[in-house]
Order: C-alpha cells, then sequence, then structure tokens
C-alpha cells in the first residue's frame, strides 16, 4: 500500500524559513520521482517543484525558484522541500505525490504571516 505523510508545516512570519518532509512507504522510493504541489482556499492547484529519482534533475516554478529547494534521502525513502524568504503568498496546504500512481499525501498546512 502506498502512503506518503507530509510533515514541517506551520506558522511562520513573512522571511522565514521550514523545511517541509514528504515520508513515503509501499513502492521502491528510488525509482519514481517526487513532486511537491500547494493549493491555497479558492485557488487552483500549483504546481511546486519535482526531483527526480536520483536527486540530480530538479525543477521548480518560477514563483519559487531561488527561494526553495528540493531534496530527497533514497535510503530513507524521505522528500524534503526546504523553504526560505517565504512570503504571505507561499501560504498554502503543501502536498507531495509520486511518479508511479495517482497517490498523493493528506498535506500539510503552511501560513505565513505578513
Amino acid at each position: 500500500q502506498v502512503q506518503l505523510v507530509e510533515s514541517g508545516g506551520g506558522l511562520v512570519q513573512s522571511g522565514s524559513s521550514l523545511r517541509l518532509s514528504c515520508a513515503t512507504s509501499g513502492f521502491t522510493f528510488s525509482d519514481y520521482y517526487i513532486r511537491w504541489d500547494r493549493q491555497s482556499p479558492g485557488h487552483a492547484p500549483e504546481w511546486v517543484a519535482t526531483i527526480y529519482s536520483t536527486g540530480a534533475n530538479k525543477y521548480y516554478a518560477d514563483s519559487v525558484k531561488g527561494r526553495f529547494s528540493v531534496s530527497r534521502d533514497n535510503a530513507k525513502g524521505i522528500a524534503y522541500l526546504e523553504m526560505t524568504a517565504l512570503r504571505s503568498e507561499d501560504t498554502a496546504v503543501y502536498y507531495c505525490s509520486w511518479g508511479g500512481g495517482p497517490e498523493r499525501g493528506r498535506g500539510t498546512q503552511v501560513t505565513v504571516s505578513s
């Protein structure tokens, strides 16, 4: 059974940093990309970043490029989203998903106060 569990969200001030984690199980983690998306109330889901299986290839949305960094630990089956210089517009629920199926986690709330 594939499972993805996000954690690390919280309430922070503008300019702060947070690191989100995506703990996975039920599949061979090192074989698949991990994708981060976010959604805020009243808005469509927004792709944030993708990291491919070896971690060598990473892609970011323009809105987070230079501020967010995605990484992964294939030995532990965990992916990370390091977020710096947070802005109020980064407020959203952040989700991780994998490249082998439709499953995603329940999300973790990030709230950035200005």
